[in-house]
């Protein structure tokens, strides 16, 4: 894909592109496929989660997105520009997993030495380490060392040099691995204030739960191939199916009735619709007052990440697609 056919490929559901990349693949010595012609787009401004099992390609593909690791094969572009495109690395930012900095820095030290790294200059340097601190709320901690840090302490520290540069597009991998739920909870909301920000935000993780609270889109990698990737309405909104929970007793002659419609199970306190239209359910609500059964709930049950994942990388694994 060159240049000119990223304006007019490059956008996901009306919205330009930050990565928008074609049959990106990765043979490691031993003819180990770690990717096997990956396709993915993710949206300007977007929390992107990438998933799937270890040994998935995930480390992999982002390393080729990042120039760490030379792909056998990779088109697209990313902000606009081919892939590899070096100035264009500039505006990025990586906060990678297990991330080492020397124990023996301050957590100020280690957003100055970052910003050395990126080439970014002493005096923009001095005023956005103030603002970086205050973001992940570092400023009280900012002059003790490394190791007397936790590890969300460290990881906040980390979140805060990907950010020194000032990049549209930010990548963390496995940023809250090993933090504890407050930790996590925090991260999540700094997540959401750079998505606010315009920023676009690429989270490899396996902590679904947590993606789930705060992804617009994701991808499901598995075997070096992406098995499935959308917003997270369109991927769970096919599995949606509404439940009626009722109190009391239904007579056979109402049961019967209930099952000639063919799309409903009816289970002692609960009938469970085989749809996620409302327009089914109405009818049956009706008819359940017409016979005084009590409703104590209506509820649309929606399938989790999660279910969406174990479900996915299964029929991927059986050589299947969904």
């Amino acid at each position: 894909m060159n240049i000119q056919d990223y304006y007019i490929h490059g956008f996901v559901n009306n919205r330009p592109a930050a990565i928008d990349i074609t049959d990106v693949r990765k043979r490691y010595r031993g003819k180990v496929d770690a990717l096997k012609g990956v396709n993915l787009n993710v949206p300007k401004g977007a929390i992107f989660g990438l998933l799937g099992p270890n040994g998935a390609g995930k480390s992999t593909l982002l390393k080729i997105l990042l120039t760490i690791i030379r792909p056998n094969s990779c088109r697209g572009v990313m902000l606009g520009h081919p892939i590899g495109h070096k100035p264009t690395l500039a505006r990025v930012g990586y906060l990678p997993e297990h991330v080492r900095f020397p124990e023996y820095l301050t957590g100020r030290q280690v957003i100055r030495y970052a910003a050395g790294l990126s080439g970014v200059c002493s005096k923009f340097c001095r005023k956005r380490e103030e603002e970086l601190l205050d973001f992940v709320g570092m400023t009280a901690w900012s002059g003790k060392k490394l190791s007397t840090y936790s590890k969300g302490m460290k990881q906040r520290i980390g979140l805060a040099q990907a950010l020194v540069n000032d990049p549209e597009l930010v990548f963390l991998d496995e940023p809250t691995d090993g933090v504890d739920p407050q930790g996590r909870k925090e991260m999540r909301g700094v997540l959401k204030s750079l998505s606010e920000q315009g920023r676009t935000v690429f989270v490899n993780s396996h902590l679904l739960g947590e993606l789930e609270l705060v992804c617009d889109r994701v991808a499901i990698l598995n075997k070096g191939e992406i098995v499935r990737q959308g917003s997270l309405d369109e991927l769970t909104s096919a599995a949606s199916k509404y439940r009626i929970h009722y109190l009391g007793h239904i007579g056979r002659e109402l049961q019967h009735e209930l099952e000639k419609r063919g799309n409903i199970k009816v289970r002692p306190s609960t009938l469970d619709f085989e749809t996620d239209k409302s327009e089914v359910v109405q009818p049956v609500i009706d008819l359940l007052r017409s016979h005084h059964v009590v409703i104590e709930e209506v509820r649309k049950n929606k399938q989790t990440l999660e279910d969406l994942f174990i479900d996915t990388v299964n029929v991927s694994s059986r050589g299947g697609r969904k």
